[in-house]
């Protein structure tokens, strides 16, 4: 049984002391009984938040990290300091990242090689444009994305990946996916990683949903087979947040 996973991507968003007093008024309410708890915060939060969080449950991990373990990368993080800092999860390739900042295929699987080889468990995002869906492309996309992430993953590794599926069109839109069309996305993904790794890895690797996912429709997305949890955006900076992780109960 694949362990429920919420994970809260901050974006751009609190300053460091805005960031320790958001938390401090919202961890008492997040419930991590039997399910992953993490707050994907900006770099210069990560120590101030990982300070309020002791005595929790509660993880932190980074939006981003080079593929690099050191060198003249102005303005980069590495994983090597990730891993100092003790910061189990990064995410890889959000579609932000890959339309706003030259993110590709190639750079996202160097990225997860080398949070991999870490010990990072990397949430790597992958979805579709909505030029893209409504071309009935969704499933050549993610085949694609997924093909290219996990090139080169070993075996031992594939059990820390997680894959966060994010229909572009619905992230910060308010769109979301209709839980039909999450689940058969998040399906054919499972699909994907049993054919790369067969079923007995693949059953045990989470996959996410993540666009527009709020306080009212997470619990009948998290109740979908393949679904494991979501990768929350805007909802994730906010004092209900708690209450997209209570959905998590539905799948006990």
């Amino acid at each position: 049984m694949r362990k429920m996973l919420i994970a809260g991507n901050w974006k751009m968003n609190f300053t460091p002391s805005n960031a320790v007093g958001f938390v401090n008024s919202i961890k008492s309410n997040i419930d991590t009984a039997k399910r992953d708890v993490v707050l994907c915060v900006p770099y210069v939060a990560l120590q101030p938040v990982k300070d309020a969080l002791k005595g929790t449950n509660i993880q932190v991990g980074a939006q981003n990290v080079h593929y690099m373990d050191d060198g003249a990368y102005t303005g980069e993080i590495s994983p090597a300091m990730l891993n100092e800092m003790k910061v189990p999860y990064v995410i890889i390739g959000h579609s932000e990242r890959r339309e706003k900042f030259g993110e590709s295929d190639t750079t996202v699987n160097l990225r997860a090689l080398r949070a991999l080889k870490h010990g990072l468990s990397p949430i790597i995002c992958v979805g579709e444009s909505q030029k893209q869906r409504l071309a009935n492309r969704t499933e050549d996309v993610l085949r694609k994305q997924v093909a290219f992430a996990l090139d080169e993953v070993k075996d031992e590794r594939a059990e820390k990946v997680v894959i966060a599926y994010e229909p572009i069109w619905a992230i910060g839109t308010g769109m979301t996916a209709t839980t039909k069309q999450a689940e058969d996305a998040c399906a054919f993904i499972r699909i994907l990683l049993i054919e790369r790794f067969g079923a007995p890895t693949a059953e045990k690797i989470r996959i996410l949903y993540g666009g527009s996912v709020t306080p009212t429709n997470a619990a009948e997305l998290f109740s979908q087979p393949n679904i494991d949890g979501g990768l929350v955006g805007g909802a994730s900076t906010a004092p209900t947040f708690d209450q997209v992780v209570k959905a998590g109960l539905c799948c006990e």
